[in-house]
């Protein structure tokens, strides 16, 4: 093991606290779609800071508009006017149907926004008497208390009690359950059209539209949580666009600064009515540095059309996979996902094979113990994908062997 790599978890033992379980890894620099260790060892990176650096790591023009820009304006807060957040709220508005955004840190913060909003909504514009959230099990919405609420999962809420209330969960992909689960009580349901955490669970084209006309039905507010499907990540600007849908609010985060600290909750005009001077802020949401790195990510996602390589590359992997399946009956149960968001998911544990991939020089990550998560920047060869393919192929192999 590198030295370097065993000197930096020192440092790190006596100065941070112990909130992650670290990979084996430390990176020093990337490029691209690659990752380097202070030992100059190349890496495939297939996890892009968890779906963030879409558009590839340490792109040259990110760095020129950020430097351009901070030598400008970088903070004032949000009790002035600043155009660069609007240059930035025109062409996010633009790849969608919402009229209204609010910017924010980080994707908690923007579904804290959306919880917030939809209660307000319900109690000041609707006078109902209503603040109840409804999510499914399987979600993950964050780590502050109100989305690990949302998220409803013990493991995320242990220590933590009380945890905050009015929040109900009820089974992914069970409309009957929801519409029992719907009441006087309820502001809105919110979901993940596709679930990443959960195991890149894509929802049925059915389960979408049936959670949508449930929610016109009862008059609740319908969230959808595009924190790391969002931004061509899925082969669509946005996941929900794949089923037709119409939501009342969206949240965004990950890769919208691809990697700088920025999330967004979008709305409409109607909607946004729950809001009003006061009621919501942030000191540094949208500052104008950050901004500006956001618009221009924006340009280079439709000016490279991501969203179309992301469904072409996609769809090219995923069909390698299955036909890995094929041929290695009982190693891998099923393949899922859109895009570039895929989940194999191995018949067995699968952290040996994340481990030993690792090794090879590839890094992704393992959720539920058995599902391989890629979700790749969005521009990574089709070269790297196949070398990721014939790695995995030859440890399953190894696997049955055994």
């Amino acid at each position: 093991m590198s030295t370097n790599l065993d000197a930096l978890k020192k440092r790190e033992e006596a100065l941070l606290c112990r909130t992650y379980g670290r990979y084996p890894l430390a990176v020093k620099h990337a490029s691209g779609a690659r990752l380097y260790d202070f030992d100059g060892r190349e890496y495939v990176d297939l996890l892009a800071g968890i779906a963030v650096t879409n558009v590839g790591h340490c792109r040259p023009e990110l760095a020129d508009v950020a430097a351009e820009q901070a030598r400008k304006l970088v903070h004032v807060s949000n009790l002035f006017y600043q155009e660069e957040q609007l240059v930035l709220a025109e062409k996010l508005l633009a790849t969608n149907h919402f009229t209204k955004v609010f910017f924010c840190n980080s994707g908690a913060e923007a579904n804290e926004a959306a919880i917030k909003l939809a209660r307000r909504y319900a109690q000041r514009v609707q006078n109902r008497d209503a603040g109840e959230i409804i999510t499914f099990t399987g979600a993950f919405h964050g780590r502050t208390l109100a989305t690990v609420a949302a998220t409803g999962q013990a493991k995320f809420q242990d220590g933590f009690a009380p945890i905050p209330q009015g929040f109900t969960q009820v089974e992914w992909g069970n409309l009957d359950a929801l519409r029992a689960a719907i009441g006087p009580q309820t502001a809105a349901v919110m979901v993940e059209v596709i679930q990443g955490e959960g195991g890149v669970r894509p929802m049925s084209p059915e389960f979408a539209e049936g959670v949508q006309a449930l929610c016109r039905e009862k008059g609740v507010l319908f969230i959808v949580d595009e924190i790391q499907t969002g931004l061509c990540r899925t082969g669509r600007f946005w996941a929900f666009q794949h089923f037709g849908l119409q939501p009342d609010i969206i949240t965004s985060a990950k890769a919208l600064a691809n990697g700088l600290p920025m999330g967004a909750m979008m709305t409409s005009d109607e909607v946004s009515r729950g809001f009003e001077p006061g009621s919501h802020a942030t000191t540094f949401g949208a500052g104008a540095t950050l901004s500006a790195v956001a618009a221009k990510v924006l340009d280079i996602m439709q000016e490279e059309k991501l969203a179309e390589r992301a469904e072409d590359v996609g769809n090219y992997a995923m069909g390698l996979f299955r036909a890995m399946g094929e041929r290695l009956p009982g190693t891998i149960a099923e393949v899922r996902g859109k895009g570039l968001m895929i989940g194999v998911v191995l018949a067995f544990p699968g952290k040996d094979i994340w481990q030993a991939l690792m090794d090879r020089g590839f890094v992704l990550n393992l959720t539920q113990e058995r599902v391989l998560r890629l979700v790749p920047p969005l521009i990574i060869a089709r070269e790297d994908l196949e070398s990721f393919a014939a790695a995995l192929e030859e440890l399953l192999q190894a696997h049955v062997a055994a």
